[in-house]
């Protein structure tokens, strides 16, 4: 049997359409010691830092509701790192985004939603 190779997540294969030029696009530093993140990873936001983090529906610190999308995939397990994000004006594939592990149906839902808020649909 031949070797069989299996390929990551490519940078913005999560998404469907965005608005013109650079619109729904940002930069934003994720926390130190996330670890490696996967393109098309839902984020929230830390209020008292402003770093970007897996988004954690259980959390109280800003990083409970969802704000954006990880256009590549980073690795922060040491360090910071900025990254581009989606965070407006944007039509994304709800298959391809990536939650984190035990996250419930309700959860991809309200978050979603909380997406759509910043007009980042989902389909």
């Amino acid at each position: 049997m031949g070797i069989v190779f299996q390929e990551g997540r490519h940078a913005g294969e999560f998404l469907v359409s965005e608005g013109n030029g650079n619109i729904a696009r940002e930069t934003g530093t994720i926390k130190a010691g996330v670890g490696h993140l996967e393109a098309g990873a839902v984020l929230g936001q830390i209020t008292a830092d402003k770093t970007f983090v897996p988004v954690n529906p259980d959390a109280t610190d800003g990083s409970q509701t969802a704000k954006a999308i990880l256009f590549a995939g980073v690795n922060a397990t040491t360090t910071a790192q900025r990254a581009t994000l989606m965070v407006r004006l944007c039509e994304v594939n709800a298959e391809a985004l990536v939650w984190p592990s035990g996250t419930t149906g309700a959860e991809i839902a309200a978050a979603l939603a909380q997406l759509a808020d910043h007009f980042i649909i989902a389909r």
